[in-house]
């Protein structure tokens, strides 16, 4: 079981979570909101003068200059340890780094190459005179770096890599051989965190000087959105690199690219967050002064419908985001801060958490892309043309569902570990899915309603959907046996059951949080965003349900789960209008999110 003095990953479905417990953005220090200021300074004065060139002109050789802008602001060592030039930063406040560098368009991809999975693996599993070499070097862009996984035949299945590593008859240099394609930063990057199979069998990650001979850099490639980030392919024929740039153990790249990943997908998290905000903050002005019949778009109703839709997804998003932010905060906090070997612990710690990771990087990544196709259809056709923003955004967001592992891949990880976990011991699952079962297969008990405290239905309905996972995860799991890996479509819809249920979960609490502290007056807006997610969340648990139910079982079994799967999703309806028309009126009123 988890370590009592935090939860871990996964947890969350079986206990209760105290509000206090959980990390929210009301909860940002002054020094936090400081470092976001200074982000959304440089975005201001450094980024957006040149956003022409760099976002319709794909001129990719602006981002070197600009990392070097950004070095000196500090804006790429929150990752950096203390000790070798950074800050050390919490992961909350790295979060808001990343939420506030959407912003910067093409430059948060450029900024996301140098600062998180070009640098973290030396950070993490680096040893000291690798870290001494190179991390005060990144910390302020002196050294510019990528990171090289994926090749022309191998993408989501990174162990299939055809980049070889040959030690030399001397023993001073591996002799590298392959292809890395779709580098960001590649263009005018100085090093890469490659990965390669020593004898073509074991995978191990190096640290490689893009300076050495029998490396080429290939042409940018011509995207459909990011455009101001350099993309390239690199090839490596017969290039040396020194023995002392192993980084890690041989055999063990895997450790280093997985859980590169999974940080990967949790900024990128945070990222998307930010755009779903940014969408509003373009697209609200607009529909105020753009008048329709006489009326601004913002009086109609199905506007003011998409407003809320955005505006909710956005909240639940940010509140999954920093509620895991806070997760690994209060992991990392457990480990010895000056032990040695404290920085590969800490990601030790996160990797703990890689089922929130895999969630918060689907949900955000689809909040962010209905944000993007609600507000062009706001915008009508000035939403198709380059005068408004939302055009970029558009064709940008596009690729957030296929960057850090496709968003197919992530839903399989996030009942894959769930089964991992409890097979292993490490979350008793399987004994709370059996004691579900057997309330599904029951008699129904009733009980009279009392008058209702704040939320409660919401409690009551995300208590539900966690029982519901329980019950056609563990079902499955029954029938299928080792089969369960191959039932790609039941595992699919079961992870879409969890990111509800813990995109549900996060934003209640959230909500409570702040009604207890200040209010339940202070909390109406987060309780009104609240509502109408999770009921409409219940709708999509219902279906997806008994969409498992009926690819497990069948007869007379199945209708008896399905008897017991209506009582658990059985809720009454709200009025989604009002909900949509109070929750617009605050964001149209701030010409913006509001919280």
């Amino acid at each position: 079981m988890a370590d009592k003095q935090y939860p871990t990953g996964g947890e969350f479905l079986l206990r209760e979570t105290d509000p206090e417990e959980v990390f929210t953005p009301e909860d940002f220090n002054e020094n936090q909101r400081m470092f976001a200021k200074t982000c959304e300074d440089f975005v201001e004065r450094v980024i957006e003068p040149v956003q022409e060139e760099l976002e319709y002109e794909g001129n990719t050789m602006l981002g070197k200059d600009l990392l070097k802008q950004a070095g000196e602001m500090g804006l790429l060592m929150a990752d950096i340890p203390e000790a070798y030039g950074g800050m050390g930063s919490d992961k909350a406040t790295i979060m808001l780094i990343s939420e506030k560098m959407s912003a910067s368009g093409s430059f948060a991809v450029t900024h996301g190459a140098q600062s998180g999975i070009g640098t973290l693996p030396i950070v993490y599993f680096g040893t000291e005179e690798q870290k001494k070499k190179y991390l005060p070097k990144l910390a302020t862009a002196e050294l510019l770096t990528c990171y090289g996984l994926t090749e022309p035949g191998s993408g989501s299945d990174a162990l299939a890599a055809a980049t070889t590593a040959k030690l030399s008859e001397d023993g001073k240099y591996y002799i590298l051989n392959g292809s890395k394609q779709y580098i960001s930063n590649a263009g005018y990057a100085e090093m890469v965190i490659l990965f390669a199979k020593i004898d073509g069998e074991h995978f191990t990650g190096f640290i490689v000087d893009l300076k050495s001979e029998g490396v080429s850099i290939g042409a940018e490639e011509k995207k459909m959105g990011f455009k101001g980030s350099s993309t390239c392919a690199i090839t490596l024929e017969d290039v040396k690199v020194p023995v002392e740039n192993v980084l890690g153990e041989i055999g063990k790249g895997h450790r280093i690219a997985f859980n590169i990943l999974n940080v990967g997908r949790f900024k990128l998290g945070a990222s998307t967050v930010g755009g779903c905000k940014l969408v509003l903050r373009h697209t609200v002005p607009y529909i105020k002064q753009r008048h329709q019949f006489g009326h601004p778009l913002s009086d109609f109703g199905l506007i003011r419908r998409k407003v809320a839709e955005i505006a909710a997804h956005a909240f639940v998003a940010e509140s999954m985001v920093y509620r895991t932010a806070g997760l690994f905060d209060r992991a990392i906090a457990t480990l010895d801060k000056n032990a040695p070997d404290f920085d590969y612990q800490s990601i030790r710690k996160v990797e703990e958490f890689s089922i929130e990771c895999s969630m918060i990087k689907v949900f955000a990544t689809e909040a962010m892309a209905l944000a993007a196709e609600e507000g062009v259809q706001m915008l009508g056709g000035y939403g198709y043309c380059q005068e408004y923003p939302l055009e970029r955004y558009y064709r940008d967001e596009r690729v957030n569902r296929i960057f850090e592992g496709t968003n197919e891949i992530n839903r399989l990880i996030v009942p894959g570990m769930i089964m991992k976990k409890a097979l292993k011991g490490e979350l008793p699952f399987l004994q709370a899915a059996q004691a579900v079962a057997e309330e599904l297969t029951a008699l129904p008990s009733f009980t009279e309603p009392g008058e209702p405290e704040f939320l409660e239905e919401e409690g009551k309905l995300i208590a539900n959907m966690k029982k519901v996972v329980l019950a056609v995860l563990g079902l499955a799991a029954q029938k299928f046996g080792q089969d369960l890996k191959n039932q790609q479509e039941v595992l699919s819809d079961c992870a879409d059951i969890i990111m509800q249920a813990y995109a549900c979960e996060s934003g209640w609490l959230r909500a409570l949080k702040k009604a207890g502290r200040d209010g339940e007056d202070s909390a109406a807006a987060m309780a009104d965003m609240l509502t109408l997610f999770t009921h409409e969340a219940m709708d999509k648990v219902a279906v997806l349900a008994r969409n498992v139910l009926a690819a497990t079982v069948e007869g007379d079994e199945l209708r008896t789960y399905a008897a017991g799967l209506r009582r658990l999703t059985k809720h009454d309806p709200v009025n989604r209008a009002r909900l949509h028309d109070a929750i617009a009126e605050r964001i149209i009123d701030a010409e913006g999110y509001t919280l």
